[in-house]
């Protein structure tokens, strides 16, 4: 599922907390003989401005970065570490700002401590999200399962949908597609019926039904999806337009549109940039790279990785340098360069074990064994495919399973091994059943 993120607004708790550092910020302007449309600059709109200074809205870490400089203070002079509720607005702030590991750590002290049941339903929610952005499909479905059952018990009907929505991004990363299917399927019809959640929540259910029936196969009903969400997104901000625009480029990718894919991926960046998230637009450039590889624009490719890693390394952001550097690893393969395919995927997969990213391990691993089947290196492909099926075996996600499993039963057709291929495709099918 593509990743959202909504305008995060203050619970009950820390309400008064949120409010006093509106007024902060409101001071601060007032100080600055800024009007709240000079405040928010290009970045902002004065109404989000004038919601952040009555405690209507709480500001991301991202936001108050820019807030604080534009009015030549310390984020901190905004915050209150004294108050008590502090420490779980810190969680709540940086899973708002994308810091998704931080916001689990914040998230699983709080619930050491905290014995009132919503607040504990608040925070398991939280870490339920931090842990599907993570890409950790089980421990998301253990969190938000638990969190769903007790905002039940309180009837909080509009949380319950918000925990429903991230069980069934675990059961999407847990490659359950059939409950995943379900469940979102019942929350939209819920907010068809009335059900009042977030204002972009109808879209992000529709998206997110999309990556699902994309992952099953169903390209045409993810388009369908798709579609029927471009009529609801006209009236969402860049951030959350772009968002929607990935999952269609995505979808189109996956149907074969390459055109399609890159056009719509190119506007998604665009609007990225608009909204000055730089780490998702390096983002969609490394997954347009990708798209012009397929394409056979190899030069197109090259360009694109080379600006995306030129952002994740400014940004130190680890997990998204080890999926650039394998996207940079296919690009060097599919132009001949086998030395430089083996030494960025080589990186690419040990960056992605330091930094947690087991995907970026995994193609990593993937690639090199593409490498040296292509040299005809074929024991060393045998062993480095025997390495990805290892570390597919002890991870969360059938489906990359199954990839490694048929290309290694591919490699072993090769060799003449076709006993082995027959043992290692039956295990292909049978993973995750």
């Amino acid at each position: 599922m593509p990743r959202t993120k909504t305008i995060a607004r203050p619970t009950a708790e820390d309400a008064d907390l949120a409010k006093r550092i509106g007024t902060r910020i409101r001071e601060a302007r007032l100080r600055a003989s800024l009007t709240q449309q000079q405040l928010a600059g290009e970045r902002y709109t004065k109404a989000y401005i004038s919601a952040l200074e009555t405690g209507i809205a709480r500001p991301s870490m991202v936001a108050l970065n820019y807030l604080s400089e534009r009015l030549n203070l310390a984020p901190s002079h905004f915050l209150d570490v004294q108050a008590p509720e502090w420490t779980r607005l810190q969680a709540d702030l940086q899973l708002a700002a994308g810091e998704w590991q931080a916001a689990a750590d914040g998230y699983d002290a709080l619930l050491e401590g905290a014995a009132d049941s919503q607040a504990r339903a608040q925070m398991l929610r939280g870490r339920a999200e931090a842990m599907a952005r993570l890409g950790r499909g089980r421990e998301a479905v253990a969190a938000a399962s638990e969190a769903v059952r007790l905002f039940s018990e309180a009837a909080r009907d509009g949380d319950v949908a918000l925990a429903r929505y991230w069980l069934a991004y675990g059961l999407y990363l847990s490659d359950n597609e059939a409950d995943a299917r379900s469940l979102l399927r019942a929350l939209l019809e819920q907010v068809r019926a009335g059900l009042h959640v977030e204002p972009d929540f109808e879209v992000r259910l529709l998206v997110a039904l999309a990556s699902v029936e994309s992952r099953a196969g169903e390209h045409a009903q993810s388009l369908a999806y798709l579609e029927e969400a471009r009529g609801l997104a006209d009236d969402l901000d860049d951030r959350r337009r772009a968002t929607f625009l990935v999952g269609l480029a995505i979808s189109y990718r996956e149907m074969g549109d390459i055109e399609a894919a890159i056009r719509v991926g190119t506007q998604a960046m665009a609007l990225y940039r608009a909204a000055g998230a730089l780490l998702e637009s390096a983002t969609i450039e490394n997954d347009l790279a990708l798209a012009y590889l397929a394409s056979g624009n190899n030069e197109r490719a090259h360009t694109l990785a080379a600006a995306a890693e030129r952002q994740a390394v400014e940004n130190d952001d680890q997990r998204l340098l080890s999926a650039i550097l394998d996207t940079q690893a296919q690009i060097a393969l599919d132009a001949g360069e086998r030395d430089a395919a083996l030494a960025l995927a080589t990186r690419a997969r040990e960056l992605g074990r330091i930094s947690g990213n087991e995907l970026a391990e995994l193609a990593g691993l993937l690639t090199t064994a593409r490498t040296q089947t292509a040299s005809a290196d074929l024991a060393a492909a045998e062993a480095t495919y025997r390495d990805a099926a290892a570390l597919a075996r002890g991870g969360q996600s059938p489906a990359r399973l199954r990839q490694v499993l048929r290309e290694w039963a591919g490699l072993r057709a090769q060799l003449g091994d076709h006993r082995g291929a027959y043992e290692l495709t039956s295990e292909a099918l049978s993973a995750g059943n």
